[in-house]
């Protein structure tokens, strides 16, 4: 499946309030999970074997890395659990690990809106926003304008945005 996103990552230094903002706003919560990325190296964007408790994909992205909201192509496939092991087994063999991410995640919706408050072992603690247009039917412009409004509710500022992923992170330190 491909889809569109528009989305920010950004410094979470006050997660009980954003919480707080989100349950005002009666989302649905899909739980909490915690999730192992395993990035692998690849030639071009970024492909990860996601392993949850409640999400579990092979996601391969591409995105540029800027400090505000963006766009990203993304490719999801979503495994069978049985073969979850054998699909990691197979990537770390052909391709290398890249990298490991570990982090305990909220998962919130509101309709197309997708909200993450995560800890990041090693990392701290972030909120993701990201507008996702899964059909084409609603246009990077009304993304863009999801994410712009999200981000002055939750009072997020320019300078917490984050240009790089979790892995790139990780890979700094």
């Amino acid at each position: 499946m491909i889809h569109i996103n528009i989305e920010f990552k950004a410094h979470c230094r006050n997660s009980k309030e954003i919480r707080s903002i989100l349950l005002s706003k009666d989302p649905f919560f899909k739980g909490k999970d915690h999730q192992i990325d395993t990035y692998f190296k690849v030639q071009s964007g970024r492909l990860k074997l996601r392993e949850g408790n409640i999400e579990n994909a092979l996601i391969h992205y591409e995105r540029p890395n800027v400090a505000n909201a963006k766009q990203s192509t993304v490719i999801l496939h979503h495994p069978e659990a049985d073969n979850t092991s054998s699909l990691k087994e197979i990537l770390i063999k052909t391709l290398g690990v890249l990298t490991i991410v570990d982090k305990e995640r909220e998962i919130f919706f509101i309709d197309n809106v997708k909200f993450h408050i995560d800890t990041v072992k090693n990392l701290g603690n972030f909120v993701e926003v990201e507008a996702i247009d899964s059909d084409g039917s609603i246009g990077t412009a009304k993304l863009q304008e999801q994410c712009d409004y999200y981000q002055q509710l939750f009072q997020i500022p320019a300078e917490d945005l984050i240009d790089i992923s979790y892995s790139d992170m990780i890979l700094r330190q």
